[in-house]
């Protein structure tokens, strides 16, 4: 895979170079409430620029229709890439229309354009490959170059990400390379213990990784909402908490698949239950209560991992040689039910081994409730991709860098 330092060495002053980020950011009406994703493709951006190449950002954001959608418009961060910079960054209106083109003609050496959102047209996500291979066409005529470095969508057959690449000379940007590393030293390289901490609401979401961990992992510790699926497993009561029913079956077998194997599977023994999902908005006292994990009362959903799992599962990450973590403990966004994911980011922070935040929800939990970044080793930007790289699949976007 070429690199973009393999690719500054052959120079690109002059050059229009398409850099496909993730900059799918969250927004609260037109403001960005996390830029984390921005300012990790900055420097692939900042480099190439000050090598003196004409730079064209694109990416997606949220989901729109294929259509366009001022709800979904990337307007808010070019504004914000820009200050990161700290140089202009010229908004083209569209991806490939009129206005991209006129953008991207009017770049001087070492600017800076940002198409819109990528998603504005259906060729991107589409699913016939001609009617991607057409759009792919039409990003490519912008440019001379490809850079791919939006980690977070490399796991999507897209034509940004998939099918433009094999249409110009690409390498991958520095964010992918740092990205790719880190999973490879979650894979190959292994210092332990290994210890696997995964949450979020569904379990089906995550068996696959569980899978494919349990013969490299030395312990994994579930909670969040897809543990009520593995209480349910377990015989216990679970109230109105979050159950895959189909999924227990499966996990009553992933379950004794870890004490064939050895590996030590951790479950709740307490639980934060609440009379139901909270307003998040109002972040209103819910009268939320401590059950034991093995008897939630049928009136009250289980909302976050309680105090004793937090001391137990700190306890596991305390002497862990690696830790990958996927997936928040509760509803961490409701202070009533941020105890358990604020307890096992802090256990990151104070591991000794090599600490990893699997991305998504988990790197906005790190970030809302104040825990200083630069305190683990790494934050992912893309926790499906982290996740379909350690299920063991080939990325669509990583395979079409490589050749």
């Amino acid at each position: 895979m070429k690199t973009l330092d393999d690719l500054l060495a052959e120079g690109v002053a002059g050059r229009r170079v398409f850099v496909r980020a993730d900059l799918n950011v969250p927004l609260d009406g037109t403001a960005i409430t996390d830029d984390g994703r921005i300012r990790a493709v900055a420097p692939t951006i900042a480099a190439l620029a000050d090598a003196g190449a004409k730079v064209v950002v694109a990416s997606h954001l949220g989901r729109p229709k294929g259509e366009p959608d001022p709800a979904f418009s990337l307007a808010p961060v070019a504004q914000r890439l820009g200050e990161i910079l700290g140089r202009p960054v010229a908004f083209a209106t569209d991806t490939v229309g009129e206005s991209a083109k006129a953008t991207v003609a009017g770049l001087g050496d070492g600017g800076v354009t940002l198409l819109e959102n990528l998603r504005f047209n259906p060729g991107e996500t589409s699913r016939d490959d001609a009617e991607r291979g057409a759009f792919a066409d039409e990003l490519a005529a912008l440019a001379d170059r490809y850079v791919g470095d939006g980690f977070g969508a490399v796991h999507r057959r897209h034509a940004s990400v998939y099918d433009l690449p094999a249409r110009l000379p690409h390498a991958a940007g520095r964010l992918i390379g740092t990205e790719v590393g880190v999973l490879r030293q979650l894979t190959d390289d292994v210092r332990r213990p290994y210890v696997v901490v995964l949450g979020g609401a569904k379990v089906s979401d995550k068996l696959a990784v569980i899978d494919n961990l349990m013969a490299k992992a030395d312990r994994i510790l579930i909670g969040g909402g897809m543990v009520f699926t593995f209480l349910r497993a377990l015989g216990y009561e679970t109230g109105s908490s979050l159950v895959q029913e189909d999924q227990v079956p499966v996990v009553r077998a992933y379950l004794d698949r870890a004490k064939e194997l050895g590996v030590e599977f951790v479950l709740p023994v307490d639980i934060v239950a609440g009379p139901g999902f909270p307003d998040l908005k109002a972040q209103q006292p819910t009268g939320a209560v401590v059950v034991p994990a093995d008897a939630i009362p049928a009136d009250l959903m289980g909302l976050d991992i309680g105090p004793a799992t937090a001391a137990l599962f700190t306890s596991k990450i305390a002497d862990a040689g690696t830790v990958f973590w996927n997936g928040p403990m509760g509803v961490f966004e409701h202070p009533d039910y941020a105890a358990g994911t604020r307890a096992v980011a802090q256990a990151l922070v104070d591991a000794p081994g090599f600490t990893v935040v699997g991305g998504g929800d988990s790197a906005a939990a790190v970030r809302t409730l104040g825990f200083d970044e630069n305190a683990f080793d790494h934050i992912s930007t893309g926790g499906g991709a982290s996740l379909e790289y350690l299920e063991g699949k080939t990325l669509p976007g990583l395979a079409a860098l490589e050749d």
